[in-house]
């Protein structure tokens, strides 16, 4: 038999394990200052970019694309060439991946501070990004496939199907998730609105969790577990079943973060169903993982790698049995919009995805070193004081999550609100942010550890070169299956076969409940009172959009008691028909927005966007002074933006897009006008122009500024039903 001799690529592993460790810490320093910002809201006070809005998505962007997408990479690579013992098809496609990859977070640690964002959870990238992103993708999947076409072992490990699958599954999410229209280079609005854009949009965020978060480190388990315990995965069996029921059952499941709102009933009956059934091959995989150690629990005590990876498939056991849970309507209507969700989310990031990376982390750059790890004793202590971190974090979470339910939902005996002040919930937990701050401290303090220890093995060791290999070239059998063979061992040495296999399965569910919603107009009723934004009001939701005000705000009320009577009359799908993209918010820091037009009057938005405790005491919202600074908002894109929405279905006329600039000028002056009726608005603007004529500026009338534009959207807000219901 012909031996072949061929090199492993160590450096592009190298190179993605490095980004990875280098994000993650920045990403959870971001983090970090997000959870002082609860505690000290003005902190960055009147630094846009670096305003709690705007950090938000960068936080979750760098997590999971950049700490977690980086040490995916570097654990497929490292493991596929081994699995099917050749070197990757492509170094230039392997240097295009890592590149094209960092490049891509580069472009969002620049512009979502600048509140270029398309408002879509873990999807807020904009439109040119996006399709960088797709290519890279694309481009990875390339090299992994011709990887496996030229191997020289016949089955695919089971390990391989979770790579597949993670490929073919993350780039229609993606793609279709993603469709836009530009308006300029970094301005687009989504082709789907309101209940359909709300629709996809979770599609693709439960299932980024499942097929981005998931399902690849369960590929990375079934690999690096059996390695560094020297054990057989306990059940193959198992593994076949887990696999495909996972990946069949998790694309349904979306729907079950939109239960209680206006999307149809039967999508999210549908959601509850399938998020309940995906217990069972979670759980599974947890098993066959925990199960794996059968025989190796001492091992487990003397050696660190091992206890990262108990922890982490037990917080993925935890988090899997806890997510089916939460799509339990009775369960869902206390946990949403909560900080119970933020906890359960935490679970999964810190322990299952954290801890996984880390473990292989630890366990790869000894090898590729030829060497130690440095110190046992700071990994150890890094697993510890990181564990310690996870409880901290999330427990104060859950009580957190609990006490806003419950004082929602509470009434006094005569039928009014016991807590009808929203600030009210926000005072009682702060004890809660300070010590999710303080666990946050302890889990970044162990990330550092790590970044010590893996330095000083590294610059120990022998330099990552590409390492020597050699084994027997792969002898072509038949392409049928063989007598006996069974259809998934046939399947296992079919690569072709099984990833269109993966992607039919993954597309049956997300076509039975998307297309009825995008095509059958019953699905949205439609009210006939509802109208487009005027110009100003588009304006004014972009802002509301650039600042990231959805990260704490929702626009969507639910039909319960309590909400109705502390928001006003329950949402309707048709109230979003115009909404490009939709904005209804996975979590209340602060009240729901949906019914705010005409409870307050403008110059109590004037005052609550530039001081918010002046109005609102206790609130931890920051400060929005740069929506008044001195300068004229550029309204010359109006136009443009009118002629893409009326592209995508917004019944604008001719005559009211020619007509924009004008509409703006008086919506905004009359504004301006209400804003005089304030004494206190009037010294102080006068105050403004005298300041700027001392400072030889022109001055700016404030019915030009932003806040003007931000205070036409946020009384627009729900008023559309109560017309229909004054006729």
């Amino acid at each position: 038999m012909e031996v072949q001799q061929f090199y492993y690529d160590n450096k592009i592993v190298k190179k993605f394990l490095y980004a990875s460790i280098f994000f993650g810490v920045v990403g959870m320093l971001v983090g970090l200052l997000l959870a002082v910002m609860f505690i000290f809201p003005n902190i960055t006070d009147n630094i846009p970019w670096l305003s709690f809005g705007r950090l938000r998505p960068l936080h979750t962007n760098a997590v999971i694309f950049a700490f977690v997408g980086n040490a995916i990479f570097g654990g497929v690579y490292y493991s596929l060439q081994r699995l099917l013992k050749t070197r990757m098809y492509s170094d230039v496609l392997s240097n295009i991946n890592f590149w094209g990859w960092q490049l891509i977070i580069v472009a969002a640690v620049l512009t979502l501070p600048l509140g270029y964002t398309s408002s879509k959870e873990y999807a807020e990238l904009e439109w040119p990004i996006d399709i960088a992103i797709a290519i890279v993708w694309v481009t990875f999947g390339i090299n992994m496939i011709m990887t496996i076409l030229r191997r020289r072992e016949r089955h695919l490990y089971v390990a391989i199907w979770f790579y597949l699958a993670t490929f073919v599954t993350v780039a229609v999410l993606h793609i279709f998730n993603n469709l836009e229209l530009p308006v300029s280079y970094l301005k687009s609005y989504s082709v789907y609105a309101g209940v359909q854009d709300a629709l996809v949009q979770w599609w693709y965020g439960h299932n980024a969790v499942a097929f981005f978060l998931t399902t690849p480190f369960l590929g990375l388990m079934y690999y690096y577990l059996p390695k560094i315990a020297n054990r057989p995965v306990y059940s193959y069996r198992l593994s076949i079943i887990h696999f495909w029921s996972l990946i069949f059952l998790y694309i349904w499941a979306g729907p079950h973060h939109l239960l209680y709102s206006a999307l149809p009933e039967w999508a999210q009956n549908l959601g509850v169903v399938f998020s309940v059934m995906l217990i069972a091959p979670s759980w599974g995989g947890m098993i066959n993982g925990l199960l794996t150690l059968r025989g190796a629990w001492d091992k487990v005590r003397t050696e660190p790698v091992l206890k990262f990876f108990v922890v982490a498939i037990t917080g993925y056991g935890m988090a899997t049995f806890e997510g089916p849970m939460l799509s339990l309507k009775n369960v869902n209507a206390i946990a949403h919009y909560t900080d119970w969700i933020v906890a359960h989310v935490h679970v999964g990031a810190l322990a299952w995805n954290g801890f996984m990376a880390f473990g292989i982390v630890y366990w790869l750059f000894p090898r590729l070193a030829k060497t130690e790890l440095f110190s046992k004793k700071l990994a150890n202590f890094h697993f510890w004081i990181g564990t310690l971190g996870i409880v901290l974090y999330t427990i104060p979470l859950y009580v957190a999550g609990f006490s806003q339910h419950m004082m929602w939902k509470q009434f006094n005996p005569d039928g009014t609100l016991k807590y009808g002040n929203f600030l009210e919930t926000v005072t009682a937990i702060m004890p809660m942010y300070v010590m999710r701050a303080v666990g946050g401290t302890l889990y970044v303090v162990g990330a550092l550890v790590l970044v010590y220890n893996i330095y000083k093995t590294v610059t120990a060791g022998q330099k990552i070169e590409d390492e020597y290999a050699e084994a027997p070239a792969l002898v072509r059998i038949s392409k049928s299956r063989l007598k006996g063979e069974g259809f998934h061992t046939w399947l296992e040495r079919k690569p072709i076969q099984l990833t269109v296999l993966a992607l039919i399965t993954i597309l049956i569910g997300g076509i039975v409940q998307i297309i009825p919603t995008l095509v059958v107009e019953s699905n949205i009723p439609t009210i006939a009172s509802v109208k487009p934004y005027t110009p100003l009001e588009v304006e004014g939701r972009d802002l509301y959009i650039r600042e990231g005000c959805v990260s704490c705000h929702s626009q969507m009320v639910r039909p319960f008691r309590s909400e109705v009577e502390r928001y006003g009359e329950y949402s309707k799908s048709g109230e979003y028909v115009y909404d490009h993209p939709f904005l209804w918010g996975s979590r209340r820091t602060g009240p729901d927005l949906h019914r705010l037009g005409g409870k307050y009057s403008d110059n109590w938005h004037f005052n609550h966007m530039y001081d918010p405790q002046s109005t609102s005491y206790g609130s931890i919202m920051p400060a929005y002074k740069w929506l008044f600074d001195n300068k004229a908002m550029d309204f010359s894109k109006i136009e443009t933006k009118m002629r893409t929405l009326k592209k995508l279905g917004v019944p604008y006329t001719d005559e009211e897009i020619a007509n924009a600039s004008a509409s703006i000028k008086a919506q905004a002056e009359k504004i301006e006008e209400n804003l005089k009726g304030d004494p206190d608005f009037v010294k102080s603007y006068e105050a403004s122009k005298e300041a700027a004529a001392a400072k030889g500026e022109e001055f700016v009338p404030m019915s030009q500024r932003e806040i003007t534009a931000l205070i036409a959207y946020l009384q627009r807000l729900g008023t559309d039903i109560k017309v229909k219901a004054e006729n």
